[in-house]
């Protein structure tokens, strides 16, 4: 398996700790943000090695140095893949959260809750979301396995 997918999948526990165990016994917005950026660097590996695969293909020459504008440049080459786009477009929201001023709502209790105002909305992450976050990253890594190395993996 690819270096950086490894290490996605080494993030994914790391994920699925901070959710499961952490966020369990430490109800915090801190708790959520570490998370977040957990994702983020989830993320990050993973469109790293799907432009690596791009590179070996030779449809890039040079990987961009920014893991946004490597983002960019991969939704670029890939415009007509929908579920790509999909997690890329989840990939700038997730970096938006952690940019943009935030409150904390009910902390030290279940339904703590991180609440972000985007431009038009307010965005609210708490435990459930997180959870649903986990598992659309997972789908994320399985579809750039898939993509990569050409074959399905079990969890």
């Amino acid at each position: 398996m690819d270096e950086y997918l490894l290490d996605a999948h080494e993030e994914l526990k790391r994920l699925e700790h901070i959710i499961y165990v952490s966020l369990k016994y430490t109800r915090t917005v801190d708790v959520i943000l570490n998370a977040v950026t957990r994702l983020i660097s989830i993320y990050d590996l993973i469109i790293e090695a799907l432009m690596e695969k791009a590179k070996s293909q030779q449809l890039i020459e040079s990987l961009p140095k920014s893991p946004a504008l490597r983002a960019t440049q991969l939704a670029e080459l890939y415009p007509d893949d929908g579920p790509l786009q999909k997690y890329l477009s989840f990939y700038a929201f997730l970096k938006n959260v952690l940019k943009l001023p935030r409150t904390k709502r009910e902390e030290y209790r279940r339904h703590v809750t991180l609440v972000v105002e985007l431009e038009k909305s307010t965005a609210e992450i708490d435990i459930d979301n997180l959870t649903d976050c986990e598992k659309f990253v997972h789908k994320f890594f399985h579809y750039a396995v898939e993509k990569i190395e050409g074959k399905k993996i079990e969890d």
